[in-house]
């Protein structure tokens, strides 16, 4: 590794503590603020830290799937080593913390850990409960409320991720960013209607005058054989 590069010091560091970090990368954009080291668990990817721009931070993502897993930041690099060497042995989330208490995991993330029947529950939960906060005093935020109660009751449906983007209702087949556009969403409209598009937002299913409408409308734009929805990304090509 080149003298004076954030590898080098990472890979010296490791050695001092009787790490293991294996080849660790270098960012050839920017090789003395940043490094990575891969994983050699499947799935897993390479975690990339990077140096603060105006204090001595290194700050820690670990991405699997699409999901930010972990994540935190320290001031000591032997520190980061050993979270680094955690994350590359292919720990679990729990055991990563306790090697590195500085690490951050939420409880999306474990709900992840666990698989993607679990993320999924957690994330239709989230959402219907954000939205009631909100459905108070935004009337989009109420006419959502609707479509997603409506839709979690939906069992074909249920099984499906779902998330908000730009007042529109959309559900993935997968669990990881990027989404799969795959799948009709609702949009609520300003004259108290539904408007379903499916699965591009250029094409239009139909307009509905009720939330009852407009999910009856998805459900008979669904896909074959779609669902439950699997871990991966839109860029998964793996047969569902």
């Amino acid at each position: 590794m080149s003298a004076g590069s954030f590898a080098g010091a990472l890979e010296a560091v490791a050695a001092d503590l009787g790490l293991s970090l294996g080849g660790v990368l270098v960012d050839a954009s920017d090789p003395l603020r940043s490094a990575g080291v891969e994983s050699t668990v499947a799935d897993r990817k390479a975690c990339w830290i990077g140096l603060g721009s105006e204090e001595r931070w290194f700050f820690f993502s670990g991405w699997c799937r699409g999901v930010q897993l972990v994540s935190g930041a320290t001031r000591d690099l032997g520190e980061m080593a050993r979270a680094l060497e955690a994350w590359r042995k292919g720990l679990s989330l729990a055991e990563i913390r306790e090697v590195s208490p500085f690490i951050e995991v939420g409880e999306l993330a474990e709900a992840h850990e666990k698989g993607p029947a679990e993320a999924v529950a957690l994330t239709w939960r989230r959402l219907v409960e954000g939205l009631r906060q909100e459905s108070d005093r935004l009337g989009f935020a109420a006419r959502m409320l609707q479509v997603a109660e409506l839709a979690h009751a939906e069992p074909r449906l249920r099984r499906l991720l779902p998330f908000s983007s730009h007042w529109s209702l959309h559900f993935s087949t997968r669990t990881g960013y990027p989404y799969p556009r795959d799948v009709p969403f609702v949009v609520p409209l300003s004259d108290g209607g539904f408007r379903v598009h499916g699965p591009s937002r250029g094409t239009v299913l139909g307009e509905a005058d009720t939330a009852e409408q407009a999910v009856a409308l998805v459900v008979s734009g669904l896909p074959a054989n779609c669902g439950p929805a699997v871990a991966g990304t839109a860029d998964d090509q793996r047969p569902l």
